[in-house]
């Protein structure tokens, strides 16, 4: 009996994927660098930013997880999986980005 055979992930799924890893990158070292800044007291941060940043990892990963296990048993190519993977990720490092942006030097 042979295994079923998995989709190939197409040019356009990688390009996809590339992009969206990339943008999540580049917020996730935004929201580092705020965050280093709040810890020095130089960006205005609330008092439950630190433990927030840990709390936050351990959901996003459980998210990631169940969302590339469901893409991966509904066959889904290897691409979509990581891109399903990425989604609850993407959706938080982009809500930090906003949120501690929001909060920088000069705001209100």
């Amino acid at each position: 009996m042979k295994p079923p055979m998995v989709p190939l992930s197409t040019p356009a799924e990688m390009m996809r994927l590339m992009l969206r890893s990339s943008v999540m990158l580049a917020e996730a070292q935004m929201v580092i660098g705020m965050r280093l800044m709040g810890m020095a007291g130089l960006w205005p941060v609330t008092p439950s930013e630190n433990s927030r940043m840990v709390a936050e990892k351990v959901s996003a990963l459980q998210a990631a997880g169940r969302a590339a296990t469901s893409a991966a048993l509904s066959g889904k190519s290897p691409a979509a999986v990581l891109d399903q993977a990425l989604k609850p990720i993407r959706r938080r490092t982009r809500a930090n980005a906003k949120r501690l942006a929001g909060r920088g030097p000069g705001k209100p």
